[in-house]
């Protein structure tokens, strides 16, 4: 496949992860009975902010990845040491900010973040087959 489309494809199924996550959340939210407008727009936030995040990070790899197939592996390292710097430093401004300005349920922003991972694991163990071993 592809890199790029992979790289899509990946990204695709954690914004349906991240809408699936938000979605439950908030419901939770609604049956707590906390839920307001604030709880929904950190809900989108942290969860559009948890894909950029994925997407930036799935090019920052492939970038690094095509270095080090052209014998430039201090290179690859050096793309995947930037890129984690600058996604980071992006995300904590963003929540930073969004937290800061009364708009969002900071909890409602920060729990979208943990569905990505929660969502690969999904992913992966539905895609195994029966008998297979994890890599």
């Amino acid at each position: 496949m592809d890199m790029r489309k992979y790289v899509l494809n990946q990204t695709g199924v954690v914004a349906l992860g991240e809408a699936v996550g938000v979605a439950a959340m908030v419901g939770i939210f609604a049956l707590l009975g906390q839920f307001d407008r604030t709880v929904l727009l950190g809900g989108i936030v942290g969860g559009v902010v948890s894909v950029a995040n994925f997407f930036a990070m799935a090019i920052g790899v492939s970038i690094a990845a095509d270095k080090a197939e052209q014998q430039n592996v201090k290179g690859g390292q050096a793309t995947i040491k930037l890129s984690y710097i600058l996604r980071m430093v992006a995300m904590a401004v963003v929540l930073f900010a969004f937290a800061k300005s009364g708009l969002c349920n900071v909890i409602a922003l920060v729990v979208p973040l943990i569905f990505v991972r929660f969502t690969l694991t999904l992913q992966e163990f539905f895609k195994r087959k029966p008998g297979e071993q994890a890599e």
